[in-house]
């Protein structure tokens, strides 16, 4: 199988392309990414090992003449993972969210399209489906969509577009939506990161207003098996939601780390909440366990240990992020690369 993975630099992107190169030796990987400040080469370091089975190329999915190229080739799947996705940035603007979440994928469907591609996996999130009530029930497959945020907008409109590539053209199309992921290799702005580097630092842990937001966590490989089994079993035209049936709020989440690492909850820092946060995410996945047979294998209590001990024992790695230094590991390895 040859796979097209965009947005492969990212966290969950180069998550799955490991798993996929280690767990089957007849899958071969080309990597589309523009190495945003998101992406850091340094997640597939170590992938010379798989020898030519893994292919890096430098691009943007808005780029509509890149793409063709890159599809031309005739991967048997597209993965896309390409995505702006930190909801404070689109805050702030959100120009590129609707450029890359948007456009890149208008561009992908219609390359796909082309050169009659076997199959198109969008990976999407809970955050289109809006904010559940404390007593409502977990997200299914069914739910409106309702966005909050210009992030959440934005991936709305790309499932909206992979629907009616599917409905217009008979595109073999799927969707996947997933809860909260935690686990090695994300970016440090996100919350379980965020906390543990900044208690390995002892310094303010910032906690949005009361810190009781809910959300439902996975563990970043089981979102990885998912979307491996999604794209080779899942039915075509199908949305799948994926999740942990793991709720926490955010502040027994800090409150949990800090006790792990032996911190005082005096580092704690409740700031301003942000504009439209939703409340409480929680999904349903019973439809990707009955019809697809898969389940989660991590537990959260494993996971978040397995963790905390990955960023203690990786320093230097989120070090060099937190200081902006991981930029320059793209000037030292740039001219290797394929543009």
């Amino acid at each position: 199988m040859r796979v097209l993975v965009t947005g492969g630099l990212g966290f969950i992107g180069s998550n799955f392309i490991l798993h996929m190169l280690e767990t089957y030796s007849d899958v071969s990987i080309t990597n589309l990414d523009l190495i945003t400040y998101a992406g850091n080469l340094e997640n597939l370091k170590d992938t010379d090992r798989h020898g030519d089975r893994y292919q890096f190329v430098k691009g943007d999915i808005a780029d509509r003449n890149l793409v063709d190229d890159v599809v031309s080739r005739k991967p048997d799947v597209i993965v896309n993972f390409a995505a702006e996705s930190h909801v404070d940035r689109s805050i702030l603007d959100a120009s590129q969210f609707l450029r890359t979440n948007v456009i890149g994928t208008q561009a992908l469907l219609d390359c796909c399209r082309k050169y009659k591609i076997d199959r198109y996996v969008q990976i999407s999130t809970d955050e289109v489906y809006g904010s559940l009530g404390p007593s409502d029930a977990p997200f299914t497959e069914t739910n409106d969509l309702k966005p909050n945020s210009p992030y959440s907008a934005s991936k709305a409109s790309a499932d909206l577009l992979v629907r009616a590539y599917y409905k217009t053209y008979g595109m073999d199309a799927v969707i996947t939506r997933c809860s909260n992921n935690y686990g090695p290799l994300q970016f440090p702005e996100k919350l379980i990161p965020l906390m543990i580097t900044n208690a390995v630092q002892d310094i303010e842990l910032p906690v949005y207003g009361d810190g009781m937001n809910v959300r439902d966590w996975i563990h970043v490989m089981d979102h990885c098996r998912s979307i491996d089994t999604v794209m080779r079993k899942g039915k075509t035209g199908q949305i799948y939601n994926v999740g942990g049936s793991c709720e926490h709020h955010n502040i027994d989440i800090v409150r949990l780390i800090l006790t792990k690492l032996g911190k005082p909850d005096s580092l704690i820092k409740y700031v301003s909440d942000r504009p439209g946060h939703d409340r409480r995410y929680a999904m349903n996945a019973q439809k990707l366990s009955n019809e697809l047979g898969w389940t989660p294998l991590i537990s959260f209590e494993q996971g978040i240990e397995q963790t905390i001990k990955w960023y203690v024992e990786n320093e230097p790695w989120w070090r060099r992020i937190k200081t902006g230094e991981y930029l320059t590991y793209y000037e030292k390895w740039y001219g290797s690369l394929q543009k």
